[in-house]
């Protein structure tokens, strides 16, 4: 599996802005695919933020300010980190599988909306387990506890991920990718949604009990992801999906609730508390730690 990698990716390099790609539609993701993914995150940032404003589901326990900066911090090192490495991404290697045939999609004989559905679910399901994973390995753990070290949940929680993930699951979606041959527009449409709802599903913000548990039906609202933000560890190791709320259910990871009421409820791992280890420096260096949490 990783030579594929190194294989797709070695070929999406070699033919990036070369013209081998012909198709309209892998011309328009290749040509506006980082915008498209700026302006959609912009707009749900905005409006999950704005939603925090006017209907909070939780009053903020620590600094603002900090941790958003530290948060935000995040996102530019880890877009830079993806720069430097211009190849690797999951519409990259769409792009060369569709080129070369490669994948079991693109030798069945199926209409083009039906793979597109099939590819997003198919997506939702393989970030669902690599989220178990990143929970289950003590490795992949170090580097997502930065994830779960944010001592209170807001939108920007929804983008505050260590780089060292961020490049493991691109190269792992990009496996995924590879072996299955998900088309390009279905590819980059997942990654827009999964980052739409990351910030949703980890916005401070108030729903009625009716509207959650409708939307509990075919979307991870913040109710149910704020108990995978829990230290203790039974609801830590819970809820794990982002965008689609079955798997938990198929799988038995889902806790409906937390043991004590959302409003009172902690946030963030008990051992990764001190103020100093919240700057953008120390969110790097968290990986390399001791830490008793796993």
């Amino acid at each position: 599996m990783p030579g594929a990698v190194i294989r797709i990716t070695r070929l999406v390099g070699e033919n990036w802005g070369g013209g081998k790609f012909r198709c309209p539609v892998r011309d328009v993701v290749l040509q506006y695919e980082p915008w498209i993914r700026l302006g959609c995150f912009a707009v749900v940032f905005l409006a999950v933020a704005l939603a925090e404003r006017w209907a909070p589901r939780r009053r903020a326990g620590t600094a603002v300010a900090s941790r958003w900066a530290a948060n935000l911090g995040l996102v530019v090192v880890d877009t830079l980190m993806l720069r430097l490495v211009s190849a690797a991404s999951a519409v990259s290697a769409a792009l060369a599988v569709e080129a070369q045939g490669w994948g079991l999609l693109n030798r069945l004989p199926w209409p083009a909306w039906c793979e597109a559905v099939a590819a997003v679910v198919i997506l939702d399901f393989a970030i669902y387990l690599q989220h178990v994973l990143f929970h289950a390995m003590p490795l992949l753990w170090r580097f997502h506890r930065v994830h779960h070290s944010d001592r209170d949940f807001d939108v920007t929680t929804g983008v505050r991920f260590h780089p060292g993930e961020v490049l493991l699951s691109v190269l792992y979606k990009m496996a995924v990718v590879a072996v299955l041959g998900l088309p390009a527009a279905a590819v980059l449409a997942f990654e827009i949604l999964l980052n739409a709802t990351s910030l949703f599903n980890h916005g401070n913000v108030f729903l009625p009990v009716g509207v959650d548990r409708v939307l509990r039906g075919f979307l991870v609202t913040p109710d149910m992801h704020r108990v995978h933000h829990s230290p203790r560890r039974a609801e830590t190791n819970s809820n794990f999906g982002f965008t689609l709320p079955w798997w938990d259910r198929l799988f038995g990871t889902y806790r409906p609730q937390p043991a004590t009421a959302h409003d009172a409820m902690v946030i963030g791992l008990d051992d990764l508390r001190q103020p100093d280890r919240w700057p953008l420096l120390g969110l790097l260096a968290m990986p390399f730690w001791r830490s008793s949490s796993r």
